[in-house]
């Protein structure tokens, strides 16, 4: 029996986020749309409807209808305007559809793909902190994982350097996550590229989650977003992605694997059988309809402005407060890790913190020590999924404040 540690952030999201009248600033997808809201979208009126109902409900094409896979494959190649790419190059061209598989989800991606590459006598290097099923499922599998730990000092941003001391010889796979989850913040392409170039050298597969691209939506002056892993030149990167956070759409179960190296396809492909047959022929053609370009653009530049918006609330919020919370400002995502601390001292029990907010105010986040932390790394801290509805927002940010004023700052 393969034992597998409970997935907590999952296990308080399902037990607290239907609690009645929740403020719910715990969701990490940018606020969600509607399939009549993607049509309000859209630019182009002759655009057929993203659901055909005269369309028979067989098991549908098994890895993906051609044309979302093909729409996944400019996806990941959107924006890509580096001089030194070869468009020629089979390991910086746009992505052949056949390279992709659909999945229900990152998260069935994700566990694909450790499924099919990871086992025992395998090592992973992982970065952390994470969404813990990147570093918890090659465990239970039996692969043995050492967490690449982000650091404050560096924004929380992979040290490349750190890998010299954390690469064995039977290291498999690094694994990243970009955006990060929880912290917000971004890899940027220069250490994406240093982090391949070691990889390379040692045959090792780099595998990005890169489930919140392309939402890089506050990046320091003169930082340009980074692209794919899948468009830097190293045929053994892999990445998944979906249509939850990004593109406000978790309510299809659409995600996918891609790599440029046909092996790790063919694998994950042959796993999947066991698994899924296909993915829902409506979420395929939502998800298709929604990935068109007089959809794409209106929808990322919705969730952008969003993400801005927002973040610039939660910003003067932590300012306002700063005698009780701190935080490394995210520059991506929708996530944010927060710290508060009684009267700036004692930093808060955060699991008790998150149930005692819920209970006095309806506001939920959650805590990242049992969440993000192992139980025993960010203490005091809460993650908070800001690019929800503003209003919801803003209204959570003002209960909370009163609760910060009577039993905080007292």
């Amino acid at each position: 029996m393969v034992k597998i540690q409970p997935f907590e952030v999952e296990q308080w999201m399902n037990r607290l986020e239907n609690t009645p009248g929740v403020l719910n600033i715990a969701e990490t997808c940018a606020a969600s749309v509607s399939i009549k809201d993607l049509v309000q979208l859209c630019t182009d009126k002759d655009l057929p409807s993203p659901l055909s109902t005269s369309k028979k409900l067989t098991y549908g094409a098994i890895t993906g209808s051609k044309m979302l896979r093909q729409r996944v494959a400019s996806l990941l190649h959107r924006g890509l305007s580096s001089p030194q790419a070869d468009a020629t190059s089979p390991l910086t061209s746009p992505l052949p559809a056949e390279n992709i598989i659909i999945t229900q989800g990152a998260i069935a991606a994700n566990f694909l793909l450790f499924y099919t590459l990871v086992g025992p006598g395998d090592h992973v290097v992982c970065v952390y902190p994470t969404y813990q099923q990147l570093y918890a499922v090659p465990e239970s599998l039996g692969a043995e994982v050492s967490l690449w730990e982000l650091t404050k000092e560096n924004h929380y941003v992979p040290n490349v350097k750190d890998l010299e001391s954390l690469v064995k010889e039977n290291t498999k796979m690094i694994v990243l996550n970009n955006p990060n989850n929880p912290m917000g913040s971004t890899t940027p392409k220069s250490v994406l590229e240093d982090i391949i170039s070691f990889a390379k050298e040692r045959d090792i597969i780099v595998f990005a989650d890169e489930v919140y691209n392309p939402l890089y939506h506050s990046l320091p002056d003169g930082q340009t977003a980074p692209p794919s892993i899948l468009t830097l030149g190293y045929k053994k990167a892999v990445a998944t992605g979906s249509m939850s956070k990004a593109f406000s759409l978790a309510g299809i179960r659409i995600g996918w694997v891609a790599s440029r190296d046909e092996s790790i396809i063919e694998a994950v492909a042959h796993a999947r059988d066991y698994t899924t047959i296909s993915v829902s022929q409506l979420d395929d053609q939502v998800a298709s309809y929604a990935l068109s370009e007089p959809v794409l653009g209106p929808l990322l530049e919705r969730n952008m402005n969003l993400a801005r918006t927002n973040l610039e609330i939660l910003s003067k919020f932590v300012e306002k407060y700063h005698s009780v919370c701190s935080w490394v400002k995210p520059t991506a995502g929708t996530t944010a890790l927060v710290q508060f601390s009684k009267r700036g001292l004692v930093p808060v029990h955060d699991p008790n913190f998150v149930l005692d907010v819920l209970d006095k105010t309806k506001v939920l986040f959650m805590p990242a020590s049992p969440c993000f932390g192992l139980a025993r790394d960010f203490k005091g801290f809460v993650r908070i999924g800001y690019v929800c509805e503003t209003e919801v927002l803003k209204e959570a940010l003002e209960v909370l404040g009163g609760y910060l004023e009577k039993f905080l700052l007292e």
